[in-house]
């Protein structure tokens, strides 16, 4: 059972690494247009319809890999005062009444959706417009795949609600730990003090 959950996991967060090249997409595009806008002189009515596509790709997208990763956001000012059984008894609750019938209903309808702008050809309303169905068709993708990794996350809370503990997730980019890398740069706490004196020092001198 574990293997399985990690393996969407896995799923979920290739999907999102994948797809979070967009950003560079846009990066580009953007720096791209501002140069042909301001200083050739040629702007071009496509590239804001292509900017929100790219950003709604990478919105989209990333719901199943923050939800893999148990990146959203929460109230954990109470939350994280309860033991794992109560923690996973709320989540199981808020996820079949919730979770569930939402992403069903932007699965289905999202693919209805997507099918009739496929079968009208839809395009963008402008000089030069873009073809708006494949991006549509992200709609339901992500849906399908936030779904799956729903469904593992329930398969989670029903694990811990058994042994009481939380499963293991897939791990990935943590945050900095800082005294970690004080060990490993081998700088200790009196060298840091050192240090603001200096600057500090040297700052009021100037």
């Amino acid at each position: 059972m574990q293997k399985m959950l990690l393996t969407v996991d896995r799923v979920s967060t290739w999907f999102g690494k994948f797809t979070s090249w967009s950003v560079v997409l846009l990066t580009l595009l953007i720096s791209w247009e501002v140069f042909s806008r301001y200083v050739l002189n040629k702007p071009h009515a496509w590239v804001l319809d292509a900017q929100i596509m790219l950003y709604g790709v990478l919105f989209m997208m990333a719901g199943a890999y923050t939800l893999a990763k148990n990146g959203h956001v929460r109230g954990d000012v109470l939350y994280g005062f309860f033991q794992p059984r109560t923690q996973a008894t709320i989540d199981l609750i808020l996820y079949i009444v919730f979770f569930l019938p939402g992403i069903v209903a932007l699965t289905w309808a999202g693919w209805d959706f997507a099918n009739a702008s496929l079968a009208i050809r839809e395009q963008t309303f402008n000089a030069d417009p873009l073809p708006v169905y494949p991006f549509k068709f992200v709609v339901p993708i992500a849906g399908f795949i936030l779904l799956l990794q729903g469904v593992v996350e329930i398969v989670r809370c029903v694990i811990c609600l058994q042994t009481g503990e939380w499963p293991s997730r897939e791990e990935d980019v943590e945050e900095v730990d800082v005294d970690k890398l004080k060990e490993m740069v081998h700088v200790k706490d009196s060298d840091i003090e050192a240090l603001d004196k200096y600057v500090t020092g040297k700052g009021g001198a100037a």
